[in-house]
């Protein structure tokens, strides 16, 4: 169990490295014009942007297996 979460929080330590590094990199070497179409134009705010679509995303995803999970399992027992 220790080591899956010692690669687990290896591997979330590289992904936030990685796209820290490539974002740092986008912004140094591309156009003004062509770093808004990547990372919008409120480009400060990515992160921010980016965890609270993921975090609405798995929400909704999860209030719809819940709803998917009660009505399968109420039928099951009312009927």
């Amino acid at each position: 169990m220790f080591k899956r979460i010692f690669w687990m929080g290896l591997g979330v330590t590289a992904g936030v490295v990685l796209v820290t590094k490539a974002e740092a990199y986008v912004r140094a070497n591309t156009p003004k014009r062509a770093r808004e179409f990547v990372l919008g134009e409120d480009q400060d705010q990515v992160a921010s942007r980016t965890l609270s679509g993921l975090v609405r995303q798995f929400t909704q995803t999860m209030h719809q297996r819940q709803d998917e999970l009660d009505r399968r399992y109420l039928d099951r027992f009312q009927g």
